[in-house]
């Protein structure tokens, strides 16, 4: 045998099995795959979904590589059911890549490395094709948006896998039942997600509020927008939460002590954030952070030195009255020439009654009418005043029927939110992608008005590759990646915000209709939601909640 035809051999070994050697299997949505692809994996050779016209269904192939490093790219085909389509545009997702994440659970600082390093699922990127390592596995996600004038019925497609130059055709199926889930701007949820711009123009190194970063801003507010939130996040002061985050927020009002003692108050970032934020399709609330930062110390610009100056002082003194009373006077005069009056928020999170109680006594003085928001530990001295309350999960059973049937009766919104203190429900990387869905049905079962969390994407040094962080479990500070990547945490709870507008338009429906027997069957339904079980069973309980909708 010539050593030209060992070669040939050779090189036919190396590429034929190729394909043979990669296994592709629809799996699941609620399993962060393992990189390892010798992992015992549970997998299924067919997927079908159910979805109203105009609701996101997620849908998860497993893609594994025995060995031999390959390139594997993938293509989304159309939908079609007789003649009725829903195009290949109308569905997006790619492989699910790894992240850095840990098992730290609680708050306060600690050495990053002290709790381990781990790779976990949950970055859904673009990366077409990617690299599959010989011995490694992939989660590759799709998401299917159906159009809302699709025409009920039973839509086939199909996910191609090519590597090696060939390709393998994987079926599935959405079945479209004849209900309509309203656009997300129309939901009811009250999503309150805090924005950090700051963070953005640093990832993609622009000025902060140049055109560049208002560019690059947008998709990510598109997105949140997709998802029905509520609330613009703005800063009144510099560095309200002191350095909780890797990058600090500042202020979005200029405040300037003149050379002869009176002040002005400079909005204009402020007036161009909102406006930005309003274009993007969110424009509910306006809230104003902090009249109480974690540090009691508020910058300004001194004109009479031409430097910037601190002044120190805290709810309840004379001084902090008088620095915050001219301020507010002018903020709600210019709100109200805008137009903004009624859906502006002073907000504060996690104060103390007393500071509390302090702040609300100077709003009530100097911008009478001004709308109060907080998040934080129930007190009923101040309940009256907080048109928006959010309580702590751990918190959150001060909220009686009588009480949120009161509040709502008024108008006013009563939510509750997680943070580094819960394990679960969470949005940790290393959390059970299910209890990302949970999360808006525990606000069902209480009878809550939505869910607000502190970070939408407030990012870590590189976050598409390192989720943990000195102060907070991984990924606590970001459910979002840099260049509006999405994750198995951010589908998920969108998919969950789903449920409870279904749930919704079902019970109103059938009460209005005086079918009980519907009343009845939904409420049983809602029964199954106990979040004493969420260790255990979310993903049994988010998939027979689901289920149980789509059979109504």
């Amino acid at each position: 045998m010539t050593k030209r035809f060992l070669v040939v051999i050779a090189l036919a070994a190396t590429m034929l099995p190729a394909m043979a050697q990669l296994s592709v299997k629809w799996g699941n949505v609620d399993t962060r795959y393992p990189v390892e692809a010798g992992a015992v994996i549970k997998t299924k050779a067919v997927a079908n979904a159910v979805a109203w016209r105009g609701e996101r269904v997620n849908l998860q192939l497993l893609v594994s590589n025995a060995d031999t490093t390959q390139l594997v790219g993938y293509a989304f085909s159309e939908l079609k059911s007789g003649k009725n389509v829903i195009p290949a545009t109308n569905v997006v997702g790619g492989f699910v890549q790894p992240v850095i994440t840990d098992k730290f659970t609680g708050c306060g600082k600690h050495e990053v490395d002290a709790h381990g390093e781990n790779l976990v699922a949950d970055r859904i990127t673009g990366d077409n094709p990617t690299m599959l390592e010989a011995g490694t596995s992939r989660g590759l996600w799709l998401t299917v948006q159906v159009p809302q004038d699709v025409k009920p019925g039973t839509y086939k497609g199909c996910v191609e896998v090519t590597s090696a130059g060939k390709t393998k055709k994987h079926a599935y199926s959405v079945k479209v039942l004849d209900r309509v889930l309203p656009a997300p701007k129309e939901w009811v949820f009250h999503l309150d997600l805090w924005q950090n711009p700051y963070a953005v123009a640093r990832v993609h190194n622009v000025e902060v509020w140049s055109k560049e970063h208002f560019d690059v801003l947008r998709p990510y507010m598109l997105k949140l927008a997709s998802a029905g939130q509520k609330a613009i996040t703005a800063t009144l002061i510099d560095r309200p939460w002191d350095g909780q985050t890797y990058d600090p927020f500042g202020s979005m009002v200029t405040w300037i002590k003149k050379a002869d003692g009176t002040w002005l108050y400079d909005f204009t970032i402020f007036d161009r954030w909102v406006e930005f934020m309003m274009s993007c399709g969110i424009d509910k609330e306006i809230t104003c952070f902090s009249m109480i930062p974690w540090k009691l110390s508020f910058r300004y610009y001194d004109q009479a030195t031409h430097t910037h100056k601190f002044i120190v002082c805290a709810p309840g003194d004379e001084a902090y009255s008088n620095f915050w009373g001219g301020m507010l006077s002018a903020f709600a005069a210019h709100l109200k020439e805008k137009g903004w009056f009624e859906k502006t928020f002073i907000s504060m999170d996690e104060r103390s009654l007393q500071q509390m109680q302090a702040a609300i006594k100077v709003i009530k003085e100097h911008a009478p009418g001004m709308k109060i928001s907080m998040a934080g530990n129930y007190h009923p001295e101040i309940e009256p005043d907080i048109y928006d309350y959010c309580l702590d999960i751990f918190a959150y059973g001060a909220y009686t029927p009588k009480l949120i049937a009161s509040r709502r009766a008024q108008g006013k919104v009563s939510t509750y939110y997680t943070c580094c203190s819960a394990e679960y429900p969470n949005l940790f990387t290393f959390t059970d992608p299910a209890d990302a869905e949970f999360i808006a049905l525990e606000a069902l079962a209480k009878d809550l008005d939505g869910y607000l969390r502190w970070a939408y994407n407030s990012w870590t040094v590189t976050p598409e590759k390192d989720s943990r962080f000195t102060a907070w479990p991984a990924g606590d500070t970001y459910v979002i990646y840099p260049f509006s990547i999405s994750s198995i945490r951010w589908e998920r709870l969108v998919q969950g915000i789903q449920q409870f507008e279904k749930y919704r338009i079902l019970l109103a429906e059938a009460k209005e209709k005086g079918n009980m027997s519907r009343v009845k069957a939904l409420e049983k339904l809602l029964r199954s939601i106990d979040i004493k079980k969420i260790s255990t069973d979310s993903e049994k309980m988010t998939g027979s909640f689901r289920d149980g909708l789509n059979r109504m």
